[in-house]
């Protein structure tokens, strides 16, 4: 029987892989309810227990690829991959009224830049007092910062190591639970209860998980918003990552 239902998953990868991404998702919001009382988002957690299926994956199989090379799980490959990725974005949007949005104008588009600029010189100052000097593992490292899906795409575009690429990820990853944790407490503060400061604060922090988890938390209707955003954040950064601040930082750097 066990041999026919693993013929059976095998053969039907992308529902296995549906089944396993929902049930990771229900461990890791019963994770977060009963073990850190909503304080840590579920979608945090999800993610730390995927990069750990990927890690322990990619050992035991030999590959590089993650839990994909395992046959059982390649469905997952798909559900991870740009297609359904970019269909969660456009989704995202449709949430979005179009009039405020434009009433966001200006104010959007600079905390774009000035939220992509400042995550990119901390994370880089960060490699730096870790002992890294080269270029590209600065800008990669730095693009981390940026949001980790920034960091890798940066580093595969100008020749990062693997090493340094996992270590992108995983200062992006960082960030994205301290936007999950820390927004909820912080809203009051700073306002953070209308559409506007939803979109600015989406382009400061940039990281689509982290600002669609911290929004939920503290009102859910402001999610859309800050999700678009951060959409336009990721785009932006994985444009200028290996162009115009790898050109930056190489012309700093001396020699």
């Amino acid at each position: 029987m066990f041999e026919s239902l693993l013929l059976v998953s095998t053969k039907y990868s992308l529902i296995t892989g549906f089944a396993v991404i929902g049930f990771t998702m229900w461990v890791s919001y019963w994770l977060s309810a009963k073990l850190t009382q909503g304080r840590i988002h579920g979608s945090a957690i999800a993610i730390l227990l995927g990069l750990t299926m990927a890690y322990f994956g990619g050992l035991f199989t030999g590959g590089s690829k993650g839990v994909v090379n395992v046959p059982l799980l390649s469905g997952i490959g798909l559900l991870g991959g740009s297609m359904l990725r970019d269909f969660a974005i456009v989704a995202t949007g449709f949430g979005v009224k179009i009039d405020e949005l434009k009433r966001a104008g200006m104010a959007g588009v600079t905390a774009l830049i000035v939220g992509i600029f400042s995550s990119f010189i901390v994370g880089a100052i960060v490699a730096v007092m870790f002992g890294y000097t080269d270029a590209v593992s600065i800008t990669t490292i730095g693009a981390g910062a940026i949001t980790y899906i920034v960091g890798p795409v940066t580093g595969a575009a100008i020749g990062a190591s693997s090493e340094v690429m996992a270590l992108s990820i995983a200062a992006g990853l960082v960030k994205s639970i301290l936007v999950m944790v820390a927004t909820p407490f912080v809203a009051p503060l700073i306002r953070l209860n209308n559409p506007r400061t939803a979109i600015i604060f989406g382009g400061l922090m940039g990281t689509s998980s982290g600002v669609a988890a911290g929004l939920a938390a503290t009102d859910a209707k402001l999610v859309p918003y800050g999700c678009i955003t951060a959409a336009f954040y990721t785009a932006l950064g994985c444009l200028l990552g290996p162009s115009i601040l790898f050109i930056a930082v190489r012309a700093i750097l001396p020699g």
